[in-house]
C-alpha cells in the first residue's frame, strides 16, 4: 500500500543530502507529493475510509502550488548568480544561459542525482506506470522541493540549494569543456542567419577526411560560402575535432569572422572614398557670376 507519509528515515536521507534539515516537515512532505496521490487521499476521504478529517487535510495536499513557487526561486537566483559572475555578458547570452540551467531537461538530471525519485509520494496508478522515474514528475518535484526550502528557512537556504546542486556543477562543467560562451554560441546558425540577410546561398558543408582509432577520431569538415547561382565559392573554411558537429562549428567559426571582417573593410573603404569625394568637392574652386 502507497505511504501516507514518509518515513522519517527517508526523509532524513534526503535531508543529509541537501545539508538542510527542515523545521516543518509538513513542507517536505507536501513539496513530494504528487498529485495522484492528492487525489486518492480525497477520494478514499470522501468514501469514509481514510480517518480523521484534519489528517486527510493535512495529506491530501500536492506539490502543484509549489512547483510554480519553486520555479521562481530558481528563476531569480539564477540571474542573481549570472549577472554577477558574467558582467561582460549581454542579456541574450545570459538569457540563453539561464534558460539551460532552468530548463526540464537540466533539472531532471539534478533530481535524479539526489534520487528525489525514491522519495516520491505517488498514488497507486501512478505508481504502477513508473511515475517515481518520470522526467516531468522529477523535474516539477525539484522546483516544489526548493519552494518547501524557501517557505521553511527563507531565501538564503533556499538559493544556496540552487546553487550547490542547480547552478554550480554545471557551471563548472561547462567551463572545463568548451567553455560557457562556446557552448551557448550556435555559430552554424550565425553563419545561416548571416548570409541570408546578404541575399547569398546557404553554407554548404562537407567531410574532407575522418583519421584515427573509433574511439578517438578526428573529423575534417570544410563549409563553403557560396553567392547564387555560382558554383564557385568566394570563401573556404575548416574545422577538426572529435565529431562532425563540433568541427563544423569551428568552420563556419572561422567563416564568419572572415566574411565580418570583410564586410567591415569594405565599409571602411567605401566611407573613406565618400569622405575623399566630399573633400575634393569642397576644395573645388566656384565660378563667380559675369
Amino acid at each position: 500500500m502507497q505511504p501516507l507519509s514518509m518515513k522519517s528515515e527517508d526523509s532524513g536521507q534526503l535531508e543529509t543530502a541537501l545539508n538542510y534539515r527542515f523545521q516543518n516537515p509538513a513542507l517536505l512532505h507536501q513539496a513530494l507529493t504528487h498529485s495522484s496521490l492528492a487525489h486518492e487521499l480525497e477520494t478514499r476521504s470522501e468514501a469514509g475510509t481514510l480517518e480523521g478529517a484534519e489528517q486527510t487535510r493535512e495529506l491530501s495536499g500536492d506539490n502543484e502550488q509549489m512547483e510554480f513557487l519553486g520555479d521562481a526561486v530558481l528563476g531569480l537566483v539564477t540571474s542573481q548568480l549570472l549577472f554577477r559572475r558574467f558582467p561582460s555578458y549581454q542579456e541574450g547570452r545570459l538569457s540563453k544561459l539561464r534558460a539551460h540551467l532552468v530548463s526540464a531537461r537540466h533539472l531532471v538530471k539534478v533530481a535524479r542525482q539526489l534520487q528525489l525519485g525514491r522519495y516520491l509520494l505517488l498514488g497507486k496508478g501512478e505508481e504502477r506506470s513508473g511515475g517515481r522515474s518520470k522526467p516531468a514528475l522529477l523535474a516539477d518535484a525539484l522546483e516544489a522541493l526548493i519552494a518547501a526550502v524557501y517557505l521553511d528557512g527563507g531565501m538564503e537556504p533556499a538559493g544556496r540549494v540552487i546553487v550547490d546542486f542547480v547552478l554550480e556543477p554545471e557551471l563548472q562543467r561547462l567551463e572545463s569543456n568548451d567553455g560557457v560562451d562556446e557552448h551557448f554560441t550556435d555559430f552554424k546558425s550565425a553563419l545561416q542567419e548571416w548570409v541570408q540577410a546578404k541575399g547569398m546561398a546557404q553554407p554548404v558543408y562537407a567531410v574532407l577526411s575522418e583519421s584515427g582509432p573509433e574511439h578517438r577520431k578526428l573529423f575534417t569538415m570544410q563549409v563553403r560560402i557560396l553567392e547564387h547561382g555560382s558554383e564557385e565559392p568566394i570563401y573556404v573554411a575548416t574545422g577538426e575535432d572529435s565529431t562532425k558537429k563540433k568541427a563544423e562549428q569551428q568552420a563556419a567559426t572561422l567563416a564568419l569572422a572572415h566574411l565580418r571582417s570583410q564586410e567591415s573593410v569594405a565599409m571602411l573603404h567605401s566611407e573613406s572614398a565618400q569622405a575623399d569625394e566630399e573633400s575634393l568637392s569642397s576644395a573645388a574652386p566656384t565660378e563667380e557670376p559675369a
